[in-house]
């Protein structure tokens, strides 16, 4: 006697679970797969959002910086100015104060009886001219403006006869002394 055993339905049932099985483990694959992407998303979202952050606070600070580097210039600018007005400042306040001390030397060398008509200034070049009664006053004169120690040797151009004849008419340049050549002529013997 034979018997014959079927194994068929037993092999159907086994593949078939097996089949679910492998559905199940395919499809817990891919919910498993989904939740990873979603969090690897996540987790590159939040960093997207924190560089985005870091580049808004770096942009934002480089444009403060930008404002404060064009504040920069313009104090540069207002600096450069300044010093330029202080430099034209001190060129005229030099200007006033050799001009005071050129009128204090030529009144303090003033002969008697010498009457000064012009004093031009070109630099420190100065042209005068002058009227004395006589030849005697236009030496001494020239002779105390050579004594000044703010100027320099006088030199004679002409000397003319007045109107009436009496009188002289003479001209003279004299270079006047920077404070610091003056202070070394003086203590030249």
């Amino acid at each position: 006697m034979s018997i014959n055993i079927n194994l068929l339905p037993w092999r159907e049932g086994w593949r078939e679970r097996r089949t679910r099985q492998f559905y199940g483990v395919m499809l817990f694959m891919l919910l498993l797969g989904v939740a990873c992407g979603v969090v690897v998303l996540h987790v590159y979202q939040q960093q997207l959002a924190a560089q985005q952050q870091r580049n808004a606070h770096t942009s934002t600070r480089i444009e403060q910086l930008d404002n404060e580097i064009a504040d920069v210039q313009r104090y540069q600018g207002d600096i450069g100015r300044l010093e330029e007005q202080l430099a034209l400042f001190h060129t005229l306040n030099n200007e006033r104060m050799s001009t005071v001390r050129l009128f204090n030397d030529i009144a303090a060398s003033v002969a008697d009886g010498v009457v000064y008509q012009r004093l031009s200034r070109s630099g420190q070049q100065i042209s005068l001219s002058a009227v004395a009664s006589n030849e005697r006053q236009v030496s001494e004169q020239l002779r105390q403006i050579a004594d000044m120690p703010g100027l320099g040797v006088p030199l004679f151009s002409e000397v003319a006869s007045g109107q009436d004849d009496s009188r002289r008419v003479f001209q003279f340049e004299v270079r006047q002394l920077s404070p610091e050549e003056a202070v070394s002529m003086e203590k030249v013997p």
